[in-house]
């Protein structure tokens, strides 16, 4: 499996792919972790990224693709990978195919996890993380009433938001991935590698739907719904393309039939029209009239 996981802020990527690299034993490659763990290892593109963030700028694509690269030549993505938070734009996602083209291992699946943006607003405005361990809560699933601490840490230290997961700047990175990411799902559509699952509802079935929607057969559609909604199976697929194909052949035969019967209907009108023309013309009431015989002179008598 070689799988891109596509989603707005909030949708759930980062939590779907660990739990794919459990069920599924293939690595999650996020660029971020890439770009820390070379800065810290001081590599060739380590150091090049290293300056570029200090000057404040973003890392170029080069720069992480060769990252990637870099990270797809280890052992341990024999089996596949997930990519999470790349690609974001059309750019990178061209650059990642020739690149993955180039290395023999194209992608064979992008699942689009679909959140209405009042429910991410939400969710990202409602994380709290811990500082000791760095995991992540939401007050809109801790029990009503409960303490903003971390459970699982020594003395249980409280909670804290981070900056950018407050309300105003969750409205601007929804912006920013409606203008440059949203677009992916259209170009990943139309190379026949996009499904989709609605990513709201218990963490669980979400997951479970995940898990379907990239082990169904190949050619298999599905949209997914969290909640109980069946993946489409192929032969209900090859059902319904077989009725609409019946359908539009009967409607053809319908054209062809009234189009048969209007010609017909013309050609008798023209057939009609012609033998008017070559019919001889009435004659008058005087041609009508009986010609009158001459009477024959009896034979004179002989005396």
């Amino acid at each position: 499996m070689r799988i891109v996981l596509l989603g707005a802020p909030g949708s759930g990527k980062g939590t779907q792919s660990q739990r794919l690299v459990q069920r599924f034993g293939i690595p999650q490659i996020s660029t971020g972790d890439l770009l820390r763990s070379a800065v810290a290892r001081g590599t060739p593109l380590g150091v090049k990224a290293r300056a570029v963030m200090e000057a404040g700028k973003l890392v170029d694509d080069a720069t992480v693709l060769g990252m990637i690269e870099e990270r797809l030549a280890e052992p341990d993505v024999a089996r596949g990978f997930i990519l999470d938070g790349f690609p974001r734009n059309i750019a990178q996602a061209e650059a990642l195919d020739r690149m993955l083209n180039t290395l023999g291992k194209p992608l064979t699946a992008v699942v689009q996890m679909d959140v209405p943006y009042a429910e991410l607003t939400r969710r990202i405005a409602g994380r709290r993380s811990c500082q000791n361990c760095g995991r992540v809560y939401n007050i809109y699933s801790m029990p009503v009433g409960a303490a903003l601490v971390c459970p699982n840490c020594p003395g249980n230290p409280p909670l804290f938001q981070r900056p950018d997961d407050n309300e105003a700047t969750v409205v601007e990175r929804l912006k920013v991935y409606e203008a440059q990411t949203r677009p992916l799902v259209n170009y990943y559509g139309q190379k026949g590698l996009l499904q989709s699952i609605d990513a709201q509802g218990e963490v669980d079935a979400i997951t479970a739907l995940l898990v379907g929607v990239l082990t169904s057969p190949a050619g298999e559609k599905a949209r997914s719904v969290a909640g109980g909604t069946t993946r489409v199976k192929p032969r209900r697929a090859v059902k319904g393309k077989a009725k609409a194909k019946a359908k539009a052949k009967t409607k053809t035969k319908t054209k062809t039939k009234a189009k048969t019967k209007a010609k017909t209907k013309a050609q008798t009108k023209a057939t009609r029209k012609a033998k008017a023309r070559v019919r001889p013309a009435r004659r008058t009431a005087a041609a009508r009239r009986p010609v009158a015989r001459k009477k024959k002179k009896a034979p004179a008598r002989k005396k």
